[in-house]
């Protein structure tokens, strides 16, 4: 019988690493951070060519410009929230 974990492990987010950058109205750091690692992936302090996915909210600076230099996936918070559901 397979017990069920806390962690629900969501193939979306399952190792994949995210960053954070801008302000998100609907979360805090500290909950976008907790919704994503709640479903198997992690948040990196730095955007690099290992980033699956860079979480943009307004003012977002630097990492946003470096995500785009690399091509990476910005998710705006409508994306994230459609993401985590």
């Amino acid at each position: 019988m397979c017990r069920q974990t806390a962690k629900t492990l969501d193939e979306k987010f399952a190792n994949k690493q995210f960053v954070l950058t801008g302000t998100l109205s609907a979360f805090t750091r500290d909950e976008a951070k907790a919704q994503i690692e709640a479903r198997g992936g992690r948040v990196m302090s730095s955007v690099s060519k290992k980033t699956d996915y860079v979480v943009s909210g307004e003012e977002a600076g630097s990492k946003l410009d470096k995500a785009q230099e690399l091509g990476l996936p910005v998710l705006d918070e409508a994306a994230f929230k459609k993401m985590i559901g």
